[in-house]
Formats: C-alpha cells, sequence, structure tokens
C-alpha cells in the first residue's frame, strides 16, 4: 500500500469519525436551549377544562367534581395512561394508574371523591386545584411534556 493510499485511508477515517462526533454533539447544544419536551406525535392531548365549579364554590363534592381536566385521545388506537401525570402551575399532581383510553375518546379528571369509570376518573382531592389563574401540563410516563394549557380568568392559551 503507498503512503498516499494510506494517509487517503487515515484522514478519511478520521474525517467520517469527526462527522459522527459533530452530528452527536449537534443535538445536544440544540437541545440545551429551551428545552422542549412535548412530543408532537402524541395523540394524547389536553381537552376542555372547566376550572372554576359552577354554583357555589365550597368544597362540597359536588363543587370539587364540578371541577375538572379532560384528557383526549385524538387517535384511532387506545393508549394506555399508566404512569402519565396531570399537574397545576403549583405543582399539585394527578398520576394515572392502569387506565386505557380507547381512540377518539375522552376521560375527565375530577378534583374530589368518587368512583373511577371509563370516562371520569377522581383525584379524590378535599380542596379545590384549578385556579382562576392556572395552568394544566400533561405528561407522558417518562416525564416528557405531552400537552399544556393555561388561562388567566378570560383567555385559554393551549399549547399542543
Amino acid at each position: 500500500m503507498s503512503a498516499s493510499l494510506a494517509t487517503r485511508r487515515v484522514l478519511s477515517a478520521f474525517l467520517a469519525a469527526g462527522a459522527l462526533v459533530g452530528a452527536a454533539a449537534l443535538p445536544a447544544a440544540a437541545d440545551g436551549h429551551q428545552r422542549d419536551h412535548r412530543a408532537r406525535q402524541s395523540s394524547i392531548v389536553i381537552g376542555e377544562v372547566q376550572y372554576d365549579s359552577p354554583g357555589r364554590n365550597d368544597r362540597s363534592a359536588r363543587a370539587l367534581n364540578g371541577e375538572w381536566v379532560e384528557v383526549k385521545n385524538t387517535g384511532r388506537h387506545a393508549v394506555n395512561l399508566r404512569g402519565y401525570t396531570l399537574t397545576d402551575r403549583q405543582g399539585n399532581r394527578y398520576r394515572f394508574n392502569d387506565f386505557r383510553l380507547d381512540g377518539r375518546s375522552s376521560v375527565k379528571v375530577h378534583t374530589g371523591k368518587g368512583r373511577d369509570t371509563r370516562h371520569d376518573v377522581y383525584q379524590d382531592r378535599r380542596d379545590q386545584v384549578w385556579d382562576e389563574r392556572d395552568s394544566a401540563t400533561l405528561r407522558d410516563n417518562r416525564g416528557n411534556v405531552v400537552d399544556s394549557d393555561s388561562w388567566d380568568g378570560r383567555r385559554h392559551h393551549h399549547n399542543h
């Protein structure tokens, strides 16, 4: 093998390795800037939000369960929401247990106590969670933000 051929092979291998290192470093650098974990391909989204319970705003079961956040599956296939979490701005968290959400269906996550069904689940709380100015953040079972919604008493700011 000639010296120039050996040099070209070494140089070629070096450049290929550099390209791999450069490609690996690029997403890491881009990832550090305003990290956004939204899984855009997810069919699971936040739907409607009832943050201010209709009627009297006391701590009754009716008032607490009149406050809810809807989680929707916009896809055709069922998704197991086990480990998914729904949090408010103050850090109150609801974690789904083994819950299968059928395709093109939804479930309302109520604040108060009740018996979980296919369309309604309950956080079993004694105090209201969703304030007039608040946000709801839905994360998957790995902690990645799937969807979020915020409101200021007048307007919703939905961030799919």
